[in-house]
């Protein structure tokens, strides 16, 4: 049985993307990630809500604790009722860009993180859901 604690945060604004790192941090911290996996999780956390404003305008970030009992981790899921991704396949090819930027947001925040989910529809928008496990 996984336990889950959550919150979320609200991207409307630019200074969301703030609030929604000072928030993760704070999170992964408390459930004990080394100082690397927390600034890999941040790192994720920033870029994933930084798609939200820049491709969607608003949506929404939350967390969940994950505890199997086992294994502890943490679940962040993006979630915008923007334009959606026409090709999925194409925004995860490391230096593709839309907004000319570096095209690192999606895959390096796959690198990032353990694990990595996106459900998108044109028109729709697009549900981002990431994990990390802590190690040891």
């Amino acid at each position: 049985m996984i336990e889950c604690n959550h919150g979320t945060v609200v991207i409307s604004d630019e200074s969301d993307i703030i609030v929604a790192r000072k928030t993760i941090r704070e999170v992964s911290e408390k459930l004990g990630f080394s100082l690397t996996d927390v600034t890999r999780i941040v790192t994720a956390a920033s870029e994933l809500a930084r798609n939200i404003f820049v491709y969607a305008g608003s949506g929404v970030m939350s967390w969940c604790i994950l505890d199997t009992g086992n294994l502890v981790g943490i679940e962040l899921t993006f979630e915008d009722h923007g334009p959606g991704i026409a090709d999925l396949k194409q925004v995860m090819q490391e230096g593709y860009s839309t907004s000319k930027g570096l095209g690192l947001g999606l895959p390096g925040s796959r690198r990032l993180m353990d694990d990595m989910e996106i459900r998108s529809r044109v028109g729709e928008g697009t549900t981002v859901v990431v994990k990390k496990w802590r190690r040891g």
